[in-house]
């Protein structure tokens, strides 16, 4: 992540180190460490307005390096930045410093910051930009005609545009839910064993201490805590990143498909000195797709994990000091993969005239299911079969699905009716034209698309997006 990664995403890496490197986990607990001192000072001390001055500016003249050396004595790690505090406040607070809270106290609650602010400052606003391209897309192409294809094999006709709400819907739904988790982040002062014992020797109500503490961060106590924050509330975060993160995989995969050269109706943006091959110059592989596949399969079954963390014995046990710290990389991971997606997306060539003769090249075959359907509500109880060996003679003889069907003068002769009387167009017409075949694939993508640019544009002021 630090070498090949860091260098593919540069400006990426560094927006999420701001909440998510080492040097951001000591903002973070000096952040939360603060605003317990500014609450004893405020409730024990007196709000002596140049000592919260003091607390104000911890986050400025404490430095990460002060802390790894201090814990290079402590073997420690929030001890040692209780030492390095104090050091850099007035005598008078130091014995305040992180009194009554527990390690977990701290780490908990800057982690949940944290993530927050690392999903609200970057994933999320990440995820939106994939929306938006895809609706855009999604809106571009919608009444452009792309063949159906289930199981790998052609199937009825679709539109490209249809293609593209799918994910739009899917990574919607996705993202609608990620900004609600990541606000549901808890955080905890409760203590060492999660029953407020400490607190409870320096404050009448250590619960309305707990919540204020919270608030003056941006979060809300865990309903129930042992030394440690209920792990579902980061548990489903994570789970709902997984799921869309499958959903980005998925999309790699369609487009890394419909890039085959017997397909080819779209293609990755190629530089102009880009190589494909060592050995076949002719050569344009779908590598932008591969490799966010490639990275889903790297970082998606870090979820048995999550799910292995959220384990811990009685009030508390370590076995996730080392698993834990690796969520901060499936971040980094996911964003990789999610940005990589957005460039694939951005500069996607789709090509009209190649979907418009794969379509045209299976004879009419896919226009079989109307052609059932129209028998079938004629009374036709044998309709589906009779297409079925309709379908095959077509192909055994080289010739289309109509000029087959019109054999049959009783067979045509119910089909065009139909065709008049609903289509307004006849039999020969819709043979000869699949793209008639699209059911509600555009009216349905542009109900999607304009669904999601205003759960897109709503998102994005809830999380400080432009």
């Amino acid at each position: 992540m630090d070498h090949r990664y860091w260098n593919a995403n540069k400006a990426l890496f560094e927006q999420l180190s701001d909440t998510l490197s080492e040097q951001a986990v000591i903002k973070y607990l000096v952040r939360a460490e603060a605003a317990l001192l500014k609450i004893h000072i405020e409730r024990h001390i007196g709000a002596d307005s140049a000592l919260l001055k003091e607390v104000d500016g911890l986050e400025e003249v404490i430095t990460p390096q002060e802390v790894f050396e201090e814990e290079q004595v402590t073997h420690h790690n929030i001890r040692a930045l209780v030492h390095v505090i104090q050091r850099h406040l007035p005598a008078k607070l130091a014995p305040w410093v992180h009194l009554g809270a527990t390690s977990a106290d701290i780490l908990d609650t800057a982690a949940a910051m944290r993530i927050r602010d690392a999903m609200n400052s970057t994933i999320l606003p990440l995820i939106l930009d994939l929306l938006d391209i895809l609706t855009a897309l999604g809106d571009k192409y919608a009444a452009l005609t792309q063949i159906g294809r289930t199981h790998g094999q052609a199937a009825v006709p679709i539109t490209f545009g249809f293609a593209m709400a799918e994910y739009a819907a899917r990574i919607g739904q996705s993202a609608q839910l990620l900004k609600e988790l990541s606000c549901g982040l808890r955080g905890k002062l409760s203590g060492a064993v999660g029953a407020y014992n400490a607190m409870s020797l320096i404050a009448e109500n250590p619960l309305e201490l707990e919540q204020a503490f919270l608030e003056s961060l941006g979060l809300q106590p865990a309903e129930y805590s042992n030394q440690i924050v209920e792990p579902e509330h980061l548990l489903r975060l994570l789970l709902e990143l997984n799921v869309c993160f499958g959903i980005i995989a998925n999309l790699a995969d369609d487009l890394r498909h419909l890039q085959r050269t017997e397909i080819a109706e779209v293609g990755e943006l190629f530089g102009e000195g880009q190589v494909g091959s060592s050995t076949m110059p002719h050569k344009r592989n779908p590598w932008n797709s591969e490799h966010v596949k490639s990275l889903w399969k790297v970082f998606s079954p870090r979820v048995i994990t999550f799910y292995m963390d959220q384990i811990s014995e009685h009030q508390r046990d370590l076995s996730n000091s080392a698993s834990s710290r690796f969520v901060a990389d499936y971040l980094a991971g996911f964003s990789a993969a999610a940005a990589r997606m957005k460039t694939i997306l951005a500069s996607l060539g789709v090509d009209e005239e190649r979907m418009k003769a794969n379509l045209i090249s299976f004879g009419g075959s896919l226009l079989a299911e109307p052609s059932y359907i129209i028998l079938a509500l004629s009374g036709h109880s044998d309709a589906h079969e009779n297409l079925r060996r309709a379908t095959l003679e077509a192909h055994a003889g080289g010739t289309t699905l109509k000029e087959v069907l019109r054999k049959d003068t009783e067979v045509w002769s119910i089909l065009d009716r139909y065709l008049n009387l609903h289509l307004g167009m006849d039999a020969d017409a819709f043979y000869s034209s699949p793209a008639a075949y699209i059911g509600m694939a555009e009216k349905k993508t542009r109900l999607i698309t304009a669904k999601y640019q205003k759960i897109s544009q709503a998102l994005r002021k809830s999380v400080g997006g432009e």
